[in-house]
């Protein structure tokens, strides 16, 4: 016969273990979930991808203000990594809308253009460029922002400065 003394110590082991259980069982999922979830490759390498913008000027288009014309902006682009990128698109508030152009003094959409990994892009009007279509009173001295959309590094937002015209 066992007395109350010693039955109170075993009631608290089992209520102990029995709630132990349920996080046992819970982690012990989790860690067979995340085991499969990596052996399927899901869980893929880590590859950070980092651009930097290292100039980036918005020339105002005349100094009468004549605002409206089309506008191409200068940009560095670096991509520190080890793997291209590729620039898909812009916008900005400061224009009606952005093209990513052949720079050839047409505004046929181009394909993205490469960011090389460890490589450099210089976007301005001599070659693969942005045009800021219908541009909204630019002032020299003033800054614009620009968002710049990469298929691996996402948007990248650079604080553009307006420059007077025909300067970088």
């Amino acid at each position: 016969m066992t007395t109350p003394s010693a039955a109170a110590p075993r009631g608290r082991i089992r209520e102990g273990a029995r709630a132990a259980l349920a996080p046992l069982l819970c982690a012990a999922a989790l860690i067979a979930l995340l085991s499969g979830w990596v052996l399927a490759g899901g869980a893929g390498t880590l590859t950070r991808v980092r651009i930097e913008v290292t100039t980036a000027a918005v020339p105002m288009p005349s100094f009468t203000g004549t605002s409206g014309q089309p506008v191409r902006p200068y940009l560095v682009v670096r991509n520190l990594s080890g793997q291209p990128d590729a620039l898909l698109s812009a916008r900005t508030p400061a224009a009606a809308r952005v093209r990513l152009t052949s720079g050839r003094g047409s505004l046929v959409t181009s394909t993205p253009v490469t960011v090389p990994a460890r490589g450099t892009l210089t976007l301005s009007p001599f070659g693969e460029d942005l045009v800021l279509i219908r541009p909204h009173a630019l002032q020299a001295g003033r800054t614009v922002p620009l968002t710049l959309v990469f298929r691996h590094a996402g948007a990248v937002t650079v604080t553009a400065t307006v420059t007077p015209p025909g300067t970088p």
